[in-house]
């Protein structure tokens, strides 16, 4: 018997679209605002970068519709996915979203937008994205203490995601501070983005070791996941993506000593940080090599390989800046590279998922078990 192909509305359904495909927005974003911090000028590579923040812009138009079209039609389901430890961190990446869109109009889509309306778009978003981070940062933990059931031998870098995301607000706010009025609009504004940061450190930093332990005792993740690992390098990346901001904006905003403190803080704790960071990087990429080899197939995990690299681009672009070093502006062009083919990559893994309607498919059903059987037998009926 042979089964009709899927129709093309079967195969594009939303019932199976969860909040992880927020990654694919976050990933073009970062491709974006990364590119626009690098050393060289490249002729026609900010209009590239433009047109990658615009695309940024269009899919998260689309998902916040999809998404939307999920919680009306299929309630239940959205319900569940909010109860399931398996999906509930990835909540986090909607503000991440918003937040990775709203910092590349300010930084790339002013071109295409003007100064004035990318402010707007930037300050609505932030504010929104903010809101959403923090409410992400309490109530996925929340949930995981009350109604989750997990174990420490469970944990992956996927539970960083929801605390991960008020880091990104605090990387992206001070952006907004020299479009505030001077004086105490733009040093709250900037302590508001500092507290964030500070939130969200002491969080990840909690959470990190229970991912390391399970990494070390439990042995490798299965190869579906591994590419999670590079989820770790999104708070490091991010963190030092922040204080270099903080650096860059703090003097005139808050009095002496303190707006050349934030420039010390900016190398004092990003050189540390990055260090780590290459640390996990080799580290995560030997493992993805091992997955590799043993079969790892495509999946929206990959999207894993873009946003996490792109904050230590964006990270390792804040060191150039503070230090004058060529010893972090040279590997943030290497780091690009990599991002823009992670990119590619996923995006390509993408669409021929989505064409294919692999990607929006639910979970295979289970075999049915074979029907009991009843057969003679010369010393009775045997079922």
């Amino acid at each position: 018997m042979v089964t009709a192909a899927r129709p093309p509305a079967a195969r594009l359904s939303v019932r199976h679209l969860g909040p992880n495909w927020y990654a694919t927005v976050m990933g073009t974003a970062v491709v974006a605002t990364a590119g626009a911090g690098l050393p060289p000028h490249v002729p026609g590579l900010r209009a590239a970068l433009t047109a990658v923040w615009a695309l940024s812009l269009l899919a998260l138009l689309v998902l916040l519709g999809a998404r939307a079209a999920h919680w009306a039609h299929h309630r239940a389901r959205a319900r569940a996915g909010l109860l399931d430890p398996a999906t509930a961190p990835f909540y986090g990446c909607l503000a991440m979203a918003l937040l990775a869109v709203g910092g590349g109009t300010l930084t790339v889509g002013r071109d295409l937008v003007g100064l004035r309306a990318a402010v707007v778009v930037d300050a609505v978003l932030f504010t929104t994205g903010t809101i959403l981070a923090l409410a992400a940062a309490v109530a996925v933990p929340y949930l995981m203490a009350v109604r989750h059931r997990v174990e420490p031998g469970q944990a992956t870098p996927a539970w960083l995601l929801p605390l991960v995301a008020p880091m990104v607000s605090a990387a992206v706010g001070p952006r907004l501070v020299p479009h505030l009025p001077a004086g105490q609009p733009r040093a709250t504004l900037l302590l508001v983005c500092v507290a964030l940061f500070g939130l969200s450190l002491l969080a990840t930093g909690l959470m990190l070791p229970l991912v390391f332990a399970r990494l070390l005792t439990g042995g490798p993740l299965p190869p579906a996941l591994t590419p999670t690992l590079f989820l770790v390098l999104g708070p490091l990346g991010q963190s030092t993506t922040a204080v270099g901001a903080f650096a860059d904006v703090a003097p005139g905003v808050v009095p002496e000593p303190y707006g050349q403190g934030f420039g010390v803080l900016a190398v004092l704790y990003g050189v540390p940080v990055m260090g780590f960071a290459l640390l996990w990087f080799c580290l995560a990429a030997a493992l993805v090599r091992r997955a590799r080899r043993q079969g790892m197939a495509f999946s929206m995990t990959w999207w894993s390989f873009t946003f996490p690299v792109g904050t230590c681009v964006t990270g390792a672009e804040a060191l150039g800046r503070h230090t004058g070093l060529w010893a972090y502006a040279g590997p943030a062009v290497v780091l690009y590279a990599v991002l823009v083919a992670a990119w590619g990559t996923a995006v390509a893994g993408t669409l021929r998922g989505l064409v294919s309607g692999a990607l929006l498919a639910g979970p295979g059903r289970a075999r049915s078990a074979p029907r009991p059987v009843t057969v003679r037998t010369t010393s009775g009926a045997v079922r």
